[in-house]
């Protein structure tokens, strides 16, 4: 298994996500206070060693990656998904390609 980040960085992680979700006002939504209340909750003393506070790291960890994940693909889905019939054209110029055009210049391509 893959060595988890700290939870500081996981915190900021899940905290810069919720505010690409919900803009500049992510600080006052019911789930940045719940994400704060959850790392305040499960941090760890000098005193005290908890495995619920690996669990809650990976946990912790898990969700940012279902959170990164989840602005990926929509920005993906907004890119490449098509209202509709496109032209030939347009679906190889999205896809980064060019239709040949007629050697010697018959005048009908453009």
């Amino acid at each position: 298994m893959a060595a988890l980040s700290s939870p500081l960085r996981v915190c900021r992680g899940i905290l810069k996500e919720l505010r690409a979700i919900h803009g500049p006002t992510y600080n006052r939504s019911l789930a940045y206070n719940y994400v704060i209340d959850q790392f305040r909750k499960n941090k760890v003393t000098a005193e005290r060693y908890c495995r619920a506070q690996d669990e809650a790291n990976h946990d912790s960890h898990t969700y940012l990656c279902l959170l990164a994940s989840s602005r990926t693909h929509q920005a993906l889905h907004n890119l490449y998904h098509v209202k509709g019939e496109g032209s030939i054209s347009q679906a190889a110029g999205m896809v980064g390609l060019r239709l040949p055009t007629q050697p010697g210049g018959k005048g009908w391509e453009k």
